[in-house]
């Protein structure tokens, strides 16, 4: 199962973050999870992504994104400056992904927003109810099966 990992300025457009992820996903009936930073949470642009796909929107802790940084493929240092992490979309997929995941689209950009997808090799029960990490979970249209 995949996991879409988002990254987004604040006000960005839900159209624009959408297309982005639209743009990146292989089969979309394969993603189980948007994931982002806490920060972003509130983003309309989060929750269109996330109603678009009808799965949960779970966030991380900047502390928690950055436990990541070791296994992300394009780290930043001007993204750590902004939100204490090294990546956002890339280290949300992968944690919660968890530690058998792996990156299967690298951080993508547009003007506005970043995804990336890892792929998970944990059952959905694993991932929805007993993530070491202990991300928060916002609203979602679906409920975990």
């Amino acid at each position: 199962m995949l996991v879409l990992g988002l990254g987004c300025e604040r006000g960005t457009p839900p159209a624009e973050l959408l297309d982005l992820a639209l743009s990146v996903i292989p089969i979309p009936d394969d993603v189980a999870f948007v994931a982002t930073l806490d920060a972003r949470a509130e983003e309309p642009a989060m929750h269109a992504v996330a109603g678009h796909f009808a799965v949960p929107l779970v966030t991380f802790p900047a502390a928690r994104l950055e436990a990541e940084t070791a296994r992300l493929a394009n780290p930043s240092e001007r993204v750590f400056a902004i939100t204490g992490c090294h990546g956002v979309a890339e280290a949300a997929a992968l944690a919660l992904a968890g530690d058998s995941g792996r990156l299967v689209v690298e951080k993508t950009k547009s003007a506005h927003a970043t995804v990336a997808i890892a792929e998970s090799f944990q059952s959905l029960a694993a991932l929805s109810f007993g993530i070491e990490s202990a991300p928060s979970h916002s609203d979602s249209s679906r409920e975990p099966a």
